[in-house]
This record gives structure tokens, sequence and C-alpha cells, in this order.
């Protein structure tokens, strides 16, 4: 879309003289010599007293500068020829307009001059400013944006496209006395976009929108707006504008993700302006063009994310009434493959990247690896799992008090024993368990360009009733589904990936901690597949190759429960995916595991 500016015309260089200088020179050389100098240091009006029209020539050359937007002009004096009664002259010299951007226009022209009783005059002519520019017409910059260059996933899909958006707007007074049954009409066509809108809302908006002003009612993709123009193009006082935006590759797709995204490219995908210089008759229509440079579109950009791992995870959390997200990361090289929420959480913020909750019983992962490394106890060490335990001041219960007597560690940590891993936590030297939590990238910081993260934290502690409920992911611990992700993908993995989200950036990473040892990792992603095949998600059982932990914490004064469920796959189209599934309040862990289902199979 072509857009005109206009900016200040200010000061430029010196004048550069090819012929005699001001002194010394002909009458007629001097003549030229003081008009271009006037005109280039912005003093039209001391140019325009050089001729013999000077109130024509003082608005033509007011009105160049004004209309070309120019920041700068240079003149440079070429030769001035006398005819042979030494009454006229023909002078030649060069433009060089500075338009602002690093354009730049430069051409040649002439004038005629003429003697006259007070001395040499520039004859004044349009073609004194160019020789192209004839009588009633003008010169102005229209400025060629190009399209954005579009943002595509990691196979090449569009994420974000240029699409035209029409602003639909209302103006009162020109609705008139049927205003009210324009806003009706307009509600009933555009509500089915936002069902915020009601001729109610149409109305205030009219009317507290001052005189004159249009109030703007909706913004539409293009595709909407051909579905409703003929409901709404007559309407009277409503008008419309039109502009080129990237937009989501479809409505609602990553409404989060992908506005960071956008803005963060913004300049990326922008391209390069391309200008040209036209010549307009009195009515403002180009009659001419004197100059062209064609844009230049931008590269598209490429993000890590995936179009089709974005649309599963959106899928499976559409149905979900409370705050959810589910975040998906490629566990070989740390590549952020969805970042998705429901509508629910979206009126929260970016919590699927930045919210801070407790993780319940996903961080057994965190706790069973400390306790491994710690040589606390072994995959198949017997443990015991009671219905309740008491550590200290503090009654610790299994979910709904289940009670599995005496069983081996890793069926404890599959039917996930509250009362096995508070004792083990409650065992552990202070920082154990943060520098377990740690390597697997809770507490981590990175700087991941464009966006913000957060990936939680688990505090050391000294007292052995908070170790305690730190290590069943209660007490002080925190943790976001963006963390969560990251430590299912360091469990695959074996090392901590680094994540990113757009090519060609790179992430800062801190307060990282040390690998983990095989003989930890080994047994924790036996375990870790257990809770699929025998214990608490095996409702994920017919999805292959599947690792996960589930997780229910308590919050506020423990009526109620977040639903957890971290894991990743390591095979078939699950393979190298990590994952990890919030659902805020649902009451116990099932619920994630059944979406964390819908998502997975949505890849399959």
């Amino acid at each position: 879309m072509a857009r005109r500016t206009a900016t200040a015309f200010v000061l430029t260089a010196v004048l550069a003289m090819s012929g005699c200088s001001v002194f010394g020179g002909s009458g007629a050389e001097n003549a030229l010599d003081e008009f271009l100098t006037a005109w280039q240091e912005n003093k039209p009006g001391e140019a325009a007293a050089l001729t013999d029209t000077p109130g024509t020539a003082e608005g033509m050359l007011r009105g160049t500068g004004k209309s070309l937007g120019a920041e700068s002009l240079s003149a440079e004096a070429g030769e001035v020829t006398e005819t042979a009664g030494g009454e006229r002259a023909d002078a030649r010299y060069t433009l060089s307009w500075k338009l602002g951007d690093g354009r730049t226009w430069r051409y040649d022209a002439q004038a005629e001059l003429r003697s006259t009783d007070d001395g040499w005059k520039v004859h004044f002519a349009p073609t004194v400013v160019h020789p192209d520019l004839g009588a009633q017409q003008s010169l102005s910059l229209v400025t060629e944006t190009p399209a954005p260059a579009p943002v595509l996933d990691r196979d090449g899909a569009a994420l974000l496209k240029t699409d035209t958006v029409i602003g639909v707007t209302l103006e009162r007074k020109a609705a008139g006395h049927r205003l009210d049954q324009v806003a009706g009409t307009l509600a009933d066509a555009v509500s089915r976009f936002d069902d915020s809108i009601t001729k109610r809302s149409i109305l205030k908006g009219a009317r507290d929108t001052e005189d004159g002003r249009p109030y703007l009612v909706v913004s539409l993709r293009s595709a909407d707006y051909q579905s409703v123009k003929s409901q709404i193009y007559e309407l009277p006082g409503v008008r419309f504008t039109s502009q080129e935006r990237l937009l989501a590759a479809e409505r609602g797709l990553g409404a989060k993700i992908l506005p960071m995204i956008r803005n963060h490219v913004s300049e990326r995908v922008a391209g390069k302006d391309g200008w040209r210089v036209v010549v307009n008759d009195s009515a403002g229509a180009e009659v001419r063009e004197l100059h062209a440079v064609e844009a230049r579109p931008a590269a598209a950009v490429h993000s890590t994310l995936s179009l089709p791992v974005q649309q599963a995870a959106e899928r499976a959390l559409q149905n979900v009434d409370g705050p959810a997200a589910i975040v998906a990361l490629r566990p070989s090289n740390g590549d952020l493959l969805a970042v998705a929420q429901n509508e629910a959480a979206d009126q929260q913020g970016a919590i699927a990247l930045t919210g801070r909750y407790p993780p319940g019983s996903t961080l057994k992962m965190a706790t069973a690896a400390a306790a491994l490394d710690a040589g606390e106890t072994r995959p198949n060490a017997t443990v015991a799992c009671p219905a309740t335990t008491t550590i200290g001041h503090r009654r610790i219960p299994n979910e709904n008090n289940f009670d599995l007597g005496r069983v081996p560690l890793h069926t404890a940590f599959a039917e996930s024993c509250n009362t096995t891993f508070s004792q083990l936590a409650a065992k552990l030297p202070d920082d154990a368990l943060t520098n377990s939590a740690r390597s697997l990238g809770i507490g981590a910081d990175f700087v991941i360009p464009g966006i913000t993260t957060i990936t939680g934290s688990v505090p050391e502690s000294g007292e052995r009733v908070q170790r305690a409920e730190n290590g069943i992911g209660q007490g002080k611990t925190l943790a976001s589904p963006f963390g969560m992700a990251l430590a299912a993908a360091t469990v695959d993995t074996g090392e901590m990936p680094t994540p990113g989200l757009v090519r060609g950036d790179r992430t800062k990473a801190s307060k990282t901690g040390e690998p983990l040892p095989d003989d930890v990792l080994r047994p924790l992603r036996r375990m870790m597949r257990e809770v699929v095949t025998d214990g608490t998600a095996t409702a994920l059982q017919d999805l292959p190759a599947v690792h996960g932990k589930t997780g229910t914490a308590q919050y506020g004064d423990g009526s109620n429960s977040h639903g957890w469920f971290a894991g990743y796959g390591d095979a078939g189209p699950l393979d190298d995916v990590a994952f990890a599934t919030l659902l805020t309040g649902a009451g116990s862990s099932k619920p994630a595991v059944d979406v964390t289902g819908d998502f997975l199979s949505g890849l399959r």
C-alpha cells in the first residue's frame, strides 16, 4: 500500500560552484548563484525575490520541499551562456534532494535568466524546479511499502502471513436519525467475529466519540469482511479503512505466542520501502513518474514452532473450562514446538511460559533423581507407602489416602506415593532437591529473544518439614508448564537443552545445573515409563513409548488442586517430543492426562 510522506525541509550543505564564484562573475552568473544559494538554504522568500514572478515562485519553491518531504536540497551551478544581445542567458544546474531514510534524488535542470532594470532575474517557470514539470502541476513523494514477509513454522508452513485488514467505522452524525438501526444491523453482522460487540456497545462507542471522528466498530480479515460486506456496505455513516498486516494463518491460532513472535521480528519482516517521485495535476492525480526505486520485500522468518503440533495442542485444550496450557519442545535441541493456551488462560496472561504454580507430583522426577544420586535409595529398593505419614508437625497423605504397604521404589513412583517421596526428601541435604531440579532446568534462567519465560523455583531448606513438602511439589516449589516440559526433555536427552523460538536467534542461559549421571537417568526413564504402563497415567498406555509423571497440586486453602502431566515420547511420531500439560483447578491429574492423550493422539 502506498503512502505519502511529508517531513520538515531543513538547512542543507554549502552550495558547490563549478562556474565562477559569486564575486567577480557575470551578472547572470551571480544572479543564478544567489538564487540557488537561497533556495538550498531553505529561504524560499529570498530565492523568489530573485525571480521575475516572486509570488508564484515562492509558493512553488516552498510547496515542493514540503510535498517531497525533503530533509535538504543541494544545488550545483553549471554553465551560464548569455545570448548575443546580452539581455538573456541560459543557465544549467544540478539539484540533489535528500528525502530521508537514505533516499537521494538527483537530476539536471535549467533556467532562463533575463536582464531587467533591477538587474538579472531568474525567469520563473515550473521547469525551474524540474524540466518535466508543467503549469498547475506539482511534485510529490510516494512510498511503496512491501508486504511483510511471512513467519513460517519449522517445516515451511505459514504461521503468520499478510492479509488485508478492513476497519469498519461508524460516524454518528453521518448516520443521522438511522443511527439506532445502523448499530443494530452492524451488531447482527459482525458479532460472530467478536461476541463482545452488541448494538448497545456500538451506540455507546459512537456517542462517546468526538463529533466528526469515526468510531472503530471492528477490524476484520479480508475473508470475514467479504462474508458480511453485502449487509453493511451501504449503511449510512459506515466507512471502511484498509491496511496490510501480518496475521495468524488462521483465526485464533497461537493467540499468545504468535503476537510475541510478530512483535519480535517486525523489523526483520518489514523489508525495504520503495519510493517514487511523481508529477501530480491540480486535482492531485498522478500524471507521470520521474524517478522510482523498487521496494525490496524481506525474506521469510522461520520459527521453531510446528504448525501441526500447535494445532493439536490447541484442539486438545479447546473444551477445557478453566485456564489450561500445553508446552511442547524438542529434547534434542530445545526447539519450542508449541505454546498453547485456551481462552480462559489467555485472559490471565502467558501462563504457559511464565505461570508459577505448585507442580505437585511432577516434581517427583527431581526428588527421585536427588534420592538416587545421593544413594538414599535404589529403583528396586523396598519402600513404605502408607496412606499417611507424619514428618515433624506435618501430616502428609496420599491422594484419597490410598495405601500400598511396602513396594519397590519404582512402583511408589508410578503410583505417586506422597508418603514415600516426602520421607525421602526429608532425609536429603538442604540443597539436594534444589540442585536436582536445576539439573532438570527448574530454576534455570533463559533470555529467549521474543518471549519471557520462567522455569520455576525449588528453594533450599534447612527445615525437614519444608524439604518433605517440597519433595512432593508442594511447600515453596513453583513451576511453569514451560519449566516442566524442559524438565521432561532433560530426562529424555540426559542434558538440559537450551530452548529457542526463532531461527537465527541465540538464547542465553544462566543458573543451570550439572547434568545428572547416567545411573540416575536410566532408572528415572524406566520409572516414568511405568507411570504410563502400570501407574497413574494408564489412560495413555495405548500410545507407544510415552514416559511421564502426573501431578496433583493443592493450592490456596488446599480445597482444590491443579492437574499436571509432564513427559516425553521416544518412538514413532512422538519421538523427540517433550511436553507439559497444566489444567488449573482441575481437581486432580486425571483431566490433564486425558487432555494430554488428545494432544498426543493428534500428533499420531
